[in-house]
C-alpha cells in the first residue's frame, strides 16, 4: 500500500523525535548499576555517557546535511534501525566492551531531531509548519523528563537490561510510524549534490578529539600532556575544517549561513545555555541520589530518582504550547531572553534551595519552562533565515552546539567536584556542589544579559530606521 505522498502529520514526527530522545536519556541514572552489574569502576562506567555523546556530536551534522538531500525517509529509517540495533546489543551485552558498542550506535539519537525538522519543513502544511518545528525542538527536554522516570522504574525492579529492552520496542514503534506516515522518496524538490566527505572527516575527528579532551580532562589533569595535546589537535583540525568549508561549494555545514544574525544568535544561545544548564542538571542528579552522610545528598533511590526530572518535561511542554500560541504576535527574538531569564531563576533556586526534594522538583520545572521557551525559538529563528535546502544542516549544527555545550558543562562540573572532593578520589564536598551551582547560575545570568542587550539594540535599530 502506498502511504501519504504529499504531507505528514506533525504528531508522527513528534512521536518519532520523542521516542528517540527517551532512548537518549538511558544512561545517566544507570551508571552505578552498570558499574556494579558489569563489574567495572564507576569512572569507566561513565563512558556509557561519553561514548554516546561523542558519536552523537559527530554524526549529527552528517545526518543534518544528508537530510537536505532527496532521501529523507530512507535516512530516518536507517538511522532508527541502527539505534534499535544498538539497543539490542546494549540489552544483551555479555561484557562492558560490547555494551559500549551498543551505546555508541545509540548515539545516532542526537541526529533524529534535525532530520525530523527537515522532513517537517518539506512536508508539513504551511499552517502547521511553525508549530511543528517548535514542538520538535523541545522533544529533547521532554524526552529526558519522561525517560528518566521510566528508566528508574524499569532498572529498580528488573535491571538495566530491561530498560534497554524497552528501548527496542520504542524504536520499533517509531520505525513503523515513519514507514507509514512519511512520504516515500525520493524527494524530487531536494537538490542532488555531492556529499562533503573531507569536511565531514575533519569536523568529526576534530569534534571527537575536543569532546574527549573535555570529558577526560578531570581524569587526566587539565594541564597534562595528554589533555593539552588532544585539545590542541582538536582546535587545529577544526580550524582546518573552517578554512576548507569556506572554499567548498557544497560544504557539510554552510558557514556563510551561520554568520547571519538570527542564526548566530540561536547558535550563541545554544552553546552558552548548554554549558550553564548541564552544569546545574548534572549536579541536581547527584544531589538527589547521594547518601545523606555527604551533607548534601537526599538519598533518593533509583526507583524515584528519575521522577525528579519529570517536572522538566511538564515545564518544557507547557512553555512550548505558550510559545506556539504567541509566535504569530511576538518576535521569536523576544523569547530567547525570556527563556534565559527563567533558566537563570531556576539556576539560582537550585543554588540557594536544594535541601528538600520539592525544591529540586520546583527548580526542574523552571528549567523545563526555560528550555521549552529557548529551544522552541532557536529553530524558528534559523528557519526564517535559511532556505529549505540548507535547513537540515543549519539546525543540526545548532543541535551540535547544544551537545557541545552540555559536554563542556558536564566536564566543568566534574572538574569543580574533583577539586573540592572530601579526599583524593572520594565523594565531592558540599562546598563543591555549591561552587558548581554558582557557576551555573552566573553562566545563565551572563547569557541572559547578552540576549537582553541584543534585543534592546535590535529595538533601537528598528526605531531609527
Amino acid at each position: 500500500m502506498h502511504r501519504n505522498t504529499e504531507s505528514v502529520r506533525p504528531i508522527a514526527l513528534i512521536y518519532t523525535a520523542l521516542t528517540s530522545s527517551i532512548v537518549a536519556s538511558l544512561g545517566m541514572l544507570l551508571v552505578p548499576t552498570i558499574s556494579r552489574e558489569l563489574d567495572v569502576a564507576v569512572s569507566a562506567a561513565q563512558w556509557t555517557l561519553t561514548i554516546n555523546l561523542l558519536v552523537g556530536a559527530v554524526v549529527t551534522p552528517v545526518m543534518g546535511r544528508l537530510s537536505d538531500g532527496p532521501h529523507k525517509k530512507r535516512l530516518l529509517m536507517v538511522s532508527l534501525l541502527i539505534i534499535m540495533a544498538g539497543s539490542v546489543i546494549a540489552a544483551s551485552a555479555p561484557n562492558f566492551s560490547v555494551f559500549l558498542v551498543g551505546r555508541a550506535l545509540q548515539g545516532l539519537t542526537y541526529g533524529i531531531v534535525p532530520v525530523t525538522i527537515a522532513v517537517a519543513r518539506r512536508y508539513l502544511p504551511p499552517d502547521r509548519l511553525a508549530g511543528g518545528i517548535s514542538s520538535l525542538s523541545v522533544t529533547v527536554a521532554t524526552g529526558l523528563g519522561l525517560g528518566y522516570p521510566l528508566t528508574g522504574l524499569l532498572a529498580a525492579d528488573f535491571g538495566f537490561r530491561t530498560a534497554f529492552g524497552f528501548a527496542v520496542a520504542f524504536i520499533a514503534s517509531a520505525i513503523a510510524v515513519v514507514w507509514w506516515t512519511v512520504p516515500d522518496g525520493p524527494d524530487e524538490q531536494a537538490p542532488t549534490r555531492p556529499f562533503d566527505l573531507r569536511g565531514a572527516a575533519l569536523f568529526g575527528t576534530g569534534l571527537a578529539a575536543l569532546l574527549i579532551g573535555i570529558s577526560q580532562g578531570p581524569a587526566w589533569g587539565w594541564m597534562s600532556g595528554r589533555a593539552l595535546t588532544t585539545i590542541a589537535a582538536a582546535l587545529v583540525l577544526l580550524s582546518i575544517w573552517v578554512a576548507v568549508s569556506l572554499r567548498t561549494p557544497h560544504a557539510m555545514v554552510n558557514l556563510r549561513v551561520i554568520r547571519r544574525p538570527d542564526v548566530l544568535l540561536a547558535n550563541g544561545a545554544a552553546i552558552g545555555l548548554g554549558i550553564a544548564m548541564y552544569m546545574g542538571l548534572s549536579i541536581i542528579s547527584l544531589v538527589a541520589q547521594s547518601p545523606e552522610s555527604t551533607g548534601f545528598g537526599l538519598a533518593v533511590p533509583v526507583l524515584w530518582a528519575g521522577f525528579v526530572m519529570l517536572p522538566l518535561s511538564v515545564g518544557s511542554f507547557a512553555a512550548n504550547r505558550v510559545v506556539r500560541a504567541l509566535a504569530a504576535r511576538t518576535s521569536l527574538t523576544t523569547f530567547l531572553p525570556i527563556g534565559a531569564s527563567v533558566l537563570t531563576a531556576a539556576a539560582f533556586v537550585m543554588l540557594f534551595a536544594h535541601t528538600h526534594l520539592w525544591e529540586l522538583m520546583a527548580s526542574q520545572f523552571l528549567f523545563g519552562v526555560g528550555i521549552g521557551t529557548t529551544y522552541a525559538a532557536m529553530p524558528g529563528l534559523i528557519a526564517r533565515s535559511v532556505v529549505t535546502e540548507e535547513l537540515g544542516s543549519a539546525v543540526s549544527f545548532n543541535q551540535v552546539l547544544r551537545t557541545l555545550g552540555g559536554a563542556i558543562g558536564s566536564a566543568l562540573s566534574g572538574a569543580v567536584l574533583t577539586a573540592h572532593a572530601v579526599s583524593a578520589g572520594g565523594p565531592p564536598s558540599e562546598r563543591g556542589i555549591e561552587v558548581a551551582l554558582a557557576i551555573s547560575a552566573v553562566g545563565c545570568a551572563a547569557v541572559c544579559a547578552a540576549l537582553t542587550v541584543n534585543l534592546i539594540r535590535g529595538g533601537v535599530r528598528e526605531r531609527e530606521q
